[in-house]
């Protein structure tokens, strides 16, 4: 392990969460609020602890290798956090840094859990960079790093594979910078175009952007105690629907429509999977929900889609109290809460990917065992999907389980009832938001205990960075110098 390439880079991440808090201070400016001087303070120091972390590691000319990429996006996704906590802190929006380590994790992992209980008595800057941390984290910050450093040259490929998520990482051009670039091109791109679409519904352009943020991210902060639900409109309702479901694809299939390649969606199994999922969700929902808890069908059929989209892509938003709907209905979206989006999506999750593997992998395991002698290859869309994939989808889910059970069994220690402190765990390690019971889709996570805040935090990044870049940063071998 070469320290003063992981500190350099390190340093260098820091630095950018800081100077990405100067767009909220250009709100607290704008609109005069009294969060001015914490966005200042947190700023100066983000800039300062950066820049001593590059000095340190200045004169390291080593090149970023495996160990050292990973290295680089486990630490930099939980100092992240630490420095991104600040303007919270700082501000008086939470009461202790425990809950503003909180909320900025829940921000840069997209999972939109919240421990505030006023959202909308924040200043308007605190509002703004707790939607923007969404922004940030969706597409990778590490990514976007590796979009504007393109000296980091092969380094950028470890980086790039420690933090997009899936089983595997498109490389969409030849160099890992251009691809980095592409990525986050179309994610602005498709980020401009909802913004615009909300603000000619009725939104202000201060909530289409953060809204915006929370759409593309699939994370779920909103700026209204109530989330979505709070506009009661068809048309917005329907507008994030949609980008949820963009959001919650695959970015390297846009790529392959915007070269021309317009069939690539249709084609891929694990967009039909996905789509495929969804439908018969909705569907199953709208009926349990229809004259139970709705009236009208078409009642039933909205506030059913919304739910579903917004559970399956991680994304989190809300219009209605899902709590409260029959248990069948909270059922399928308890299982929608283990699917997540396509692989290279900002959806977190198992992803569909993955389920697809381990279905195809279950069947062909039940045939051999009626034909013994029988061979066949795994494959998805007519591609062989190779052994060590394969085995790394099977690992993932073991690991999956055994973080689940552990954290709900600690959870439910600290005085958790059942329901509350499975989904809880399950909405954080799964990057969702809510959960069921006392963190359902009206409650927070505020009465949790600072233990219980740290675990599930813990829980965000391990879902976010798919368990092993976290898990390796526990290992004393990963450490040792080469």
């Amino acid at each position: 392990m070469n320290y003063r390439t992981v500190f350099r880079l390190v340093g260098v991440l820091v630095m950018f969460i800081g100077l990405s808090m100067s767009f909220s201070l250009f709100w607290s400016l704008y609109l005069d609020e009294p969060d001015v001087d914490a966005f200042l303070t947190s700023i100066a120091i983000c800039l300062v602890s950066g820049g001593s972390l590059v000095v340190l590691g200045w004169h390291s000319k080593a090149p970023v290798l495996h160990k050292e990429g990973m290295a680089v996006v486990g630490l930099g996704w939980l100092l992240a956090a630490l420095f991104g906590a600040l303007p919270f802190y700082l501000s008086g929006a939470t009461p202790s840094f425990v809950d503003a380590y909180f909320e900025a994790m829940s921000g840069f992992t997209t999972t939109g859990s919240t421990v505030l209980e006023d959202i909308e008595a924040l200043p308007r800057g605190v509002l703004f960079w707790r939607s923007f941390t969404h922004w940030l984290g969706g597409m990778g910050i590490v990514v976007l790093f590796v979009a504007i450093l393109p000296y980091l040259r092969a380094g950028g490929r470890q980086l790039f594979r420690s933090e997009v998520p899936g089983p595997t990482a498109d490389v969409l051009r030849p160099r890992i910078s251009e691809t980095a670039s592409v990525l986050w091109k179309i994610y602005v791109g498709i980020s401009a175009v909802q913004v615009v679409i909300l603000y000619a519904l009725g939104m202000t352009f201060f909530d289409a952007l953060c809204h915006t943020f929370g759409t593309m991210a699939t994370g779920g902060f909103a700026t209204k105690n109530a989330s979505i639900g709070y506009y009661n409109s068809v048309g917005i309702d329907l507008t994030i629907i949609l980008f949820m479901i963009f959001a919650g694809t695959n970015f390297g299939l846009y790529f392959r429509v915007i070269r021309g390649d317009w069939k690539s969606l249709p084609r891929d199994p694990e967009w039909r999977f996905y789509i495929g999922i969804i439908s018969f969700a909705i569907l199953a929902i709208t009926w349990d929900i229809w004259s139970s808890i709705y009236a009208s069908p078409v009642d039933a059929l909205r506030y059913a889609s919304f739910q579903v989209v917004s559970i399956i892509t991680t994304t989190g938003f809300a219009t209605a109290d899902f709590d409260v709907w029959p248990s069948f209905s909270k059922l399928v979206l308890v299982a929608l809460m283990f699917a997540g989006g396509c692989a290279g999506s900002t959806g977190g999750g198992m992803k569909i990917i993955r389920i697809l593997v381990l279905v195809k992998h279950a069947y062909i395991g039940t045939e051999q065992a009626i034909r013994p002698h029988m061979v066949r290859a795994l494959k998805l869309g007519g591609v062989p999907v190779e052994d060590d994939v394969r085995n790394a989808i099977v690992v993932f889910f073991f690991i999956s389980l055994n973080i689940l059970l552990f954290c709900s069994l600690a959870m439910a220690a600290m005085g958790l009832d059942l329901v509350t402190a499975i989904t809880s765990v399950i909405a954080t390690l799964n990057n969702i938001g809510p959960g069921l019971a006392r963190v359902g889709a009206v409650e927070n996570f505020a009465f949790v205990p600072t233990a219980g805040k740290l675990l599930l935090s813990l829980c965000m990044v391990l879902g976010r960075l798919e368990l092993i870049t976290i898990l390796v940063l526990f290992m004393p071998s990963f450490w040792k110098a080469r």
